[in-house]
């Protein structure tokens, strides 16, 4: 199988990935997903132990992660 551009096989893009081609950004984002599911986990044993978590202690939470930004996973329409 051939292609039409001459270099094709040897062209690698080179800027943002690592020694597997994925990029910095989905390593990130792939690092995120698992912090943010290992911090789901840690909730929800917290409220089985306890009660739940109030709406004033899940946005004070959200102020000490992400600063008075919009938080990336708001929970009411006052945030958007």
């Amino acid at each position: 199988m051939t292609c039409g551009y001459a270099g094709a096989s040897q062209h690698r893009p080179s800027t943002g990935t690592g020694k597997r081609g994925v990029s910095a950004y989905v390593t990130a984002a792939v690092r995120h997903q698992l912090a943010m599911g290992g911090l789901a986990e840690i909730v929800a044993a917290y409220e089985a132990e306890h009660e739940p978590l109030s709406e004033a202690e899940v946005q004070a939470a959200q102020r000490e992660l992400f600063g008075d930004a919009p938080a990336p996973y708001a929970t009411d329409d006052s945030a958007a």
